[in-house]
């Protein structure tokens, strides 16, 4: 049997690991909901869950294989690790800025990061940014960090002018 996808990230939530599966699939193209596991008797003075509770969800998100289990509130997700959603246009940023900051809170949004209902950190930039950022030339650099510094959600066109010196 091939491996298909050698890699699978695991996002650990406390009960609601179906709820942002389903969540998430409704936000992208190309993802579907996979096997769902659930918890059993054995093991319950370790995991106290009761028994039929969804324990792993297998999903694809947009063609990449993940899993989310439902973990107890042990672990919370916080912003050392993010998920970067790369867009084309402005039109993208701004419609998976807004469905997957629904039900956010919105003082988590910066730089082009927002936090979902979740709590898991997403990063939705334009593809264009990583050239721009990158570019020998310093000072356009330093103009697009400039101005990304000021923005929530990342204003493409914002950022062009800024790299052009305009």
């Amino acid at each position: 049997m091939a491996i298909e996808q050698r890699l699978t990230p695991c996002l650990w939530f406390d009960d609601q690991g179906e709820d942002a599966a389903k969540f998430y699939v409704s936000i992208f193209p190309n993802s579907s909901i996979g096997r769902i596991s659930r918890y059993g008797k054995a093991g319950y003075e370790t995991h106290k869950r009761p028994e039929g509770a969804v324990m792993t969800v297998m999903f694809t998100l947009d063609g990449v294989e993940m899993m989310a289990l439902n973990g107890g509130p042990i672990f919370k997700f916080n912003e050392a690790i993010s998920l970067v959603v790369n867009c084309e246009t402005q039109a993208e940023i701004d419609r998976y800025w807004n469905a997957l900051g629904e039900g956010s809170d919105p003082d988590s949004h910066v730089c082009g990061w927002l936090k979902d209902k979740f709590g898991l950190s997403w990063q939705i930039v334009p593809v264009q940014l990583g050239k721009m950022m990158s570019d020998p030339d310093r000072a356009k650099a330093g103009r697009v960090m400039e101005a990304l510094l000021k923005m929530k959600k990342l204003d493409l066109a914002a950022l062009e002018r800024a790299y052009k010196g305009g």
